[in-house]
């Protein structure tokens, strides 16, 4: 009975943090399809979070690579004072660069819905 009890809980605590960070989230970061996302990334700061060698083999044009793993360390390289577009290649590591940046005190944060691998516009392929 008391193993019941603490898987219970433990269940419970996970449902309760997955959806903090859903609705976090959802604050955060503005969640954007395709057409939304090219509506606006030519008048903002267009960010490729996925790591050197997913870029090169294509990424949007116009993006710049700053990836996840060195956000920390590169995250000066953003304006703070601009709309920033993040992406990578389904959507889970721009949202938690779009986390991190918010921590830091960005708040006009944008990102891909789906990521790169539902992208149908222009790429440009490093050679």
């Amino acid at each position: 009975m008391d193993g019941l009890f603490i898987l219970l809980v433990v269940l419970g605590a996970i449902i309760a943090y997955s959806l903090f960070t859903y609705f976090n989230q959802k604050r955060v970061v503005n969640t954007l399809s395709e057409e939304e996302f090219k509506a606006g990334y030519r008048k903002a700061q267009l960010i490729d979070v996925r790591e050197n060698n997913e870029y090169n083999n294509g990424h949007i044009l116009g993006a710049r690579n700053i990836p996840l793993s060195q956000m920390k360390m590169r995250q000066k390289e953003i304006r703070n004072d601009q709309p920033v577009y993040l992406y990578c290649q389904s959507g889970m590591r721009s949202a938690r660069a779009a986390q991190m940046l918010h921590r830091k005190g960005y708040r006009n944060l944008h990102h891909l819905q789906g990521g790169f691998k539902k992208w149908t516009g222009k790429v440009k392929h490093k050679k």
